[in-house]
């Protein structure tokens, strides 16, 4: 799932927005991998779900910032947690009820965890994309200071 160019900075203004209280718009930040998307849509007609016409993947961040920020993550956190979840090495995975991709290689968080960041996407209401609705940090035992 690789990132687009300038995703990174786009993601960041959408997070600022949403912690002044704005709205944040719409944006593409990335898209599956061939291997992924192909994975993806193999799994989701295992399952009997549709399945995906477009292999990009858009953002807006809502439900990622309020959740990750309740926990104490800063921006700088949540944006670290996207990049890491959204590697081309990332495994998807599929079921009745979540389609996430998660990146196998444990991350250093910097509160002494060691994580797995897992993206987890909103399958219907972008129809025919998948959207980026939030990410954990699969290992986190120690949350950060809130």
């Amino acid at each position: 799932m690789p990132l687009y160019k300038d995703a990174e900075k786009a993601i960041a203004e959408n997070l600022l927005r949403l912690s002044l209280g704005e709205r944040a718009p719409m944006i593409a930040i990335g898209c599956f991998t061939t291997i992924q998307f192909t994975e993806l849509n193999l799994q989701r007609g295992a399952v009997g779900l549709h399945l995906l016409d477009d292999n990009e993947i858009l953002f807006i961040g809502k439900h990622l910032h309020d959740s990750r920020s309740r926990d104490g993550y800063t921006r700088e956190d949540m944006i670290a947690q996207i990049v890491s979840a959204m590697l081309p090495t990332s495994v998807t995975f599929t079921s009745e009820i979540v389609t996430f991709a998660q990146n196998p290689n444990p991350r250093n968080d910097g509160y002494g965890n060691m994580v797995n960041d897992r993206a987890v996407f909103e399958m219907t209401k972008k129809k025919p994309k998948a959207e980026l609705y939030s990410v954990m940090p699969k290992g986190d035992q120690n949350k950060p200071p809130k």
